[in-house]
C-alpha cells in the first residue's frame, strides 16, 4: 500500500516527492514506489456562499439578515475544482493506505488539509507532518517521525471556528452595512478594530493643539549640559521669559560638579525574530510592507529553503535545535557573515535562557536560518535584504552584551542645577554585527509612534565627558535658549500598527499584514510616504459600524479562545454560539440606526446610464469612475491599467496600452515598451514585429527581453 502525501502548493510537492524518490510525473500529482505526492493550490474547499443555501440570498436585503444556517457547509472552489477532483480520486484508489498531511505546518494549513478530507469522507488512517524548514535533512527527519493526526484535532476545531466566525460576522455586518447605505461598506472581526485603532490616532491628531516650548543648554567648553528645574523634570520650560530668566543666570557663571557617577550599563543581544517582528524592522529599515516582507520570507523558507517556518508567533527556539546552531553557523559562514560566525565557530557557543526556552515556543520556533548552503548571489536584492537581518539577529544570539561606562553629572550653578550625561564604550558586544544606521535602527527599541508622544524636550547629545571631579568648577561659556513646539502623536507606519496589533492581540502573525492589505484594497485607508491614513470612508464606516466591532477588546478576547481551542482547553460550540448571538445583535444595531453614508468621493460627472453622480475610486488597475448607485454596473478607467510585467529598469509597473500592432506595455519615465500580444492574445506578426521595432528603435529604449524576442522571431520566420 501506498501513501498519499497532500502539500499545499504545487512548488513544494515538488521538493517533498523529490526527497521521497517519487519521479512519476502526472498532471496532479507525482509518483514513487512509496508514495504519491499530490498538491491542493491553496484552498481548494471554502465555506458555502450564501446563495447556496437559499437562492433568495443571491440578492442583499436586510429583511434577510442576519444569515446564521444552523450548520455551515463546504463547497469545492469553482477556481481549482480540477486539482480538488483529481485528489478526489487519489484518495479512492485501491492501493492508497494512507493520508500524510504536508500542508504548512500551522492552523490554516491545517483546515486547507482536513476540509479536502470532509469533502472526500476520508476514512483511513492519516498521519501529520510537522516540520520548520523545508530541506532535504528536515524533509526526511519529518517523515521518520511523522505525528499522528488526531494530535492536531483540537488545532482544526481553532481553525474552523475562525473561519466561521469571520463568515459570520464579516459576511453579516458587510451585507448589513452595504445595503443600509447604498454603498461598498466591508466590516470583520479583526478589521473593523484595526481600523477603530487608526481612527482613534487621527481623532487625536485633530484634537491636538500645539503649544510653544522652550529648552535651555549649556556649553561647558568640553561638553554640553541642559537645564532642568529639578531632578524629575524634562526641561521644558513653557513661559519665554522664565526660560530666557534662566539662562540670563547661567551666562559667564562657575557651575560646579554637585554630583558624579559611573556606572557599567549593558544591553543584551536582542531575541530571535517572530514574524510581526521581522515585518516590524523590515517595515522600519528596509521599507518594506508587511505583506511584501511575508511574500519575500516566504520565497527564502519555500524557494531557496533558507529560513525556518516563517509565520511564527516564538521569539524562542526549543532544545532539540541547540545541536544544530553550530552547522546552521557554518552554513551562513559565507561574504560578509564569514568573519562574524567564524569567531563564534572556533569555542562552545553560549547557549542561554534569553533565546532557548521550551517553555516560551508555540507551534514553531523563531525565524532563525536552516543549514541549507547559501549562494548570495541567487537571491534578489528583497530576499538579499531579508536575508540580512535574519542572519545578523541569528549571530547576534551568541554575541556578548553591548558594554559601555554611563556618566552622568549635576552641576550647580546657584539654585540652577545643569546635568549632563557621557558613554564610554567598553565593549561592542553584539552591536559589532551593526554600524551606521542599522547600529541606529538596532539601537532604537523606543517606538514613538506607538507611544504617540508629543515632544519631551531636548535629549542630551551623546558625547564623550572630560575628566571630572566631585567639587570642580567649570566655567559656563555660553548658555543658549531653543523655542520648540509639542507635536501631535504620528500616524501608524506599518511597523507601529503591527505592534498595535500584537499588543491589543488583534489577528495572528500570519494573518496580520493580510488585514492591512484588506483595509487599503477597500480604500478604507491609504498610504502617504510610509504612513497610513484612514480615508473619508474610513472614517465614516467607523462612525457607521456598531461600537463594540471597533473596540479590539471583544477581538482580543475572541483570539485568546481560539488559542485556548487549539490547547484543547477551550469549547468550540460555547465560541460559536456567542459568535451567532453577537452577530444577530450587530445586524440590528446597524437596521436601527439613523445616520448617513456621503460618499468621500463624489466627482461632479454623472452616470451616463443612470444619471446618478459618479465616483472615483483607486484599484490595482489604476484609477476609475463608477456609478455611486451599487445596483448599476457603470464602470470607466480614467488612466491607463497597469500591467504585472514591471520595468527592467526601474521595476516600476508598466501601462498597458493599445496600439496598431496590438497591446503593448509601456513604463512613460524610463521610454521602454514591451510588446503584449493582439487583443486576441495571438502572436504578434512578421510585418507587426518590423514595425515595432521600426517604429521604437531610434526614440525608445526597448527592453533587451522584446528586443531579443522579435529578433529571434523575425529570424524564424525567415526561415
Amino acid at each position: 500500500m501506498k501513501s498519499l502525501v497532500l502539500a499545499e502548493k504545487p512548488s513544494v510537492a515538488r521538493e517533498l516527492a523529490r526527497v521521497l524518490g517519487c519521479s512519476q510525473k502526472n498532471k496532479s500529482y507525482i509518483e514513487g514506489p512509496k508514495y504519491v505526492v499530490t498538491w491542493a493550490l491553496g484552498h481548494l474547499v471554502t465555506l458555502a456562499e450564501p446563495e447556496e443555501y437559499d437562492a433568495k440570498y443571491k440578492t442583499w436585503s436586510l429583511e434577510d439578515l442576519p444569515l446564521l444556517p444552523p450548520k455551515m457547509n463546504l463547497k469545492v472552489m469553482k477556481e481549482t475544482s480540477h486539482q480538488y477532483k483529481a485528489v478526489a480520486q487519489l484518495c479512492r484508489r485501491q492501493d492508497i493506505g494512507e493520508l500524510i498531511i504536508a500542508t504548512d505546518a500551522g492552523r490554516e494549513g491545517e483546515l486547507v488539509a482536513r476540509w479536502i478530507m470532509e469533502l472526500v469522507h476520508w476514512r483511513k488512517p492519516f498521519k501529520r507532518l510537522w516540520i520548520s524548514s523545508q530541506t532535504d535533512k528536515a524533509i526526511k527527519d519529518g517523515f521518520q517521525a511523522l505525528k499522528p493526526g488526531k494530535d492536531y484535532n483540537n488545532l482544526y476545531a481553532s481553525a474552523v471556528c475562525r473561519a466561521e466566525a469571520d463568515w459570520l460576522i464579516g459576511l453579516n455586518v458587510t451585507r448589513a452595512l452595504t445595503v443600509k447605505y447604498n454603498a461598498q461598506l466591508a466590516a470583520g472581526r479583526v478589521q473593523t478594530p484595526t481600523l477603530g485603532a487608526m481612527m482613534d490616532r487621527e481623532k487625536e491628531i485633530q484634537q491636538f493643539q500645539s503649544q510653544p516650548y522652550w529648552t535651555i543648554s549649556a556649553d561647558l567648553g568640553g561638553f554640553q549640559a541642559v537645564w532642568r528645574e529639578s531632578d524629575s523634570h524634562d526641561g521644558r520650560v513653557w513661559n519665554r521669559e522664565a526660560a530666557e530668566a534662566a539662562a540670563g543666570r547661567l551666562n559667564g557663571k562657575g557651575a560646579k560638579v554637585d554630583k558624579l557617577r559611573t556606572v557599567e550599563k549593558t544591553e543584551p543581544h536582542p531575541q530571535a525574530y517572530d514574524l510581526t517582528e521581522l515585518q516590524r524592522d523590515a517595515n522600519k529599515r528596509l521599507g518594506f510592507s508587511a505583506k511584501q516582507t511575508s511574500n519575500v520570507l516566504q520565497k527564502l523558507y519555500e524557494q531557496h529553503k533558507l529560513v525556518t517556518y516563517p509565520r511564527t508567533d516564538s521569539k524562542y527556539l526549543s532544545s532539540d535545535i541547540v545541536p544544530t546552531l553550530k552547522g546552521r553557523l557554518e552554513s551562513i559562514a559565507v561574504g560578509s557573515y564569514s568573519a562574524l560566525a567564524r569567531k563564534l565557530l572556533r569555542g562552545q557557543l553560549p547557549v542561554t535562557k534569553r533565546f532557548v526556552d521550551d517553555s516560551k515556543v508555540s507551534d514553531h520556533h523563531a525565524i532563525i536560518p536552516t543549514e541549507q548552503f547559501v549562494n548570495l548571489s541567487a537571491l534578489s536584492n528583497e530576499e538579499r535584504r531579508l536575508y540580512d537581518l535574519i542572519v545578523r539577529r541569528f549571530i547576534a544570539l551568541f554575541y556578548a552584551p553591548y558594554r559601555y561606562d554611563e556618566t552622568s553629572v549635576t552641576l550647580t550653578v546657584g539654585t540652577d542645577k545643569l546635568y549632563a550625561k557621557g558613554k564610554i564604550m567598553k565593549d561592542m558586544g553584539w552591536k559589532e554585527l551593526y554600524s551606521g544606521e542599522a547600529l541606529r535602527a538596532a539601537d532604537d527599541d523606543e517606538d514613538e509612534e506607538e507611544d504617540g508622544r508629543s515632544g519631551q524636550g531636548e535629549r542630551q547629545p551623546e558625547q564623550l565627558l572630560p575628566a571630572l571631579t566631585q567639587g570642580q568648577t567649570v566655567p559656563v561659556k555660553q548658555s543658549r535658549v531653543k523655542e520648540l513646539r509639542t507635536m501631535p502623536p504620528a500616524r501608524y507606519t506599518e511597523a507601529s500598527l503591527l505592534s498595535k496589533m500584537e499588543k491589543h492581540g488583534l489577528g495572528t502573525p500570519a494573518t496580520r499584514a493580510d488585514i492591512i492589505e484588506k483595509l487599503l484594497s477597500t480604500d478604507t485607508i491609504e498610504r502617504s510616504q510610509n504612513r497610513l491614513i484612514p480615508t473619508g470612508k474610513g472614517k465614516q464606516l467607523i462612525e457607521l459600524v456598531v461600537e463594540e466591532l471597533r473596540s479590539p477588546d471583544l477581538t482580543a478576547q475572541w483570539e485568546r479562545e481560539l488559542e485556548r481551542i487549539a490547547q484543547g482547553k477551550g469549547e468550540p460550540a460555547k465560541f460559536m454560539a456567542s459568535i451567532r448571538e453577537q452577530a444577530s445583535k450587530w445586524v440590528t444595531e446597524v437596521k436601527n440606526e439613523t445616520k448617513e453614508y456621503k460618499p468621500h468621493n463624489l466627482t461632479h460627472s454623472r452616470c451616463p446610464e443612470c444619471g446618478k453622480l459618479l465616483m472615483e475610486v483607486k484599484g490595482k488597475r489604476g484609477k476609475s469612475l463608477v456609478c455611486s448607485d451599487r445596483e448599476c454596473s457603470y464602470r470607466r478607467a480614467t488612466e491607463p491599467a497597469l500591467s504585472n510585467k514591471r520595468c527592467p529598469q526601474c521595476h516600476k509597473k508598466m501601462e498597458i496600452h493599445d496600439g496598431k500592432a496590438g497591446k503593448y506595455a509601456q513604463c512613460r519615465p524610463c521610454n521602454v515598451i514591451e510588446m503584449l500580444g493582439d487583443k486576441q492574445g495571438g502572436r504578434v506578426n512578421k510585418h507587426q514585429q518590423k514595425k515595432m521595432i521600426e517604429q521604437f528603435s531610434d526614440n525608445v529604449s526597448l527592453s533587451n527581453s522584446l528586443a531579443d524576442a522579435l529578433k529571434a522571431a523575425m529570424e524564424k520566420n525567415k526561415e
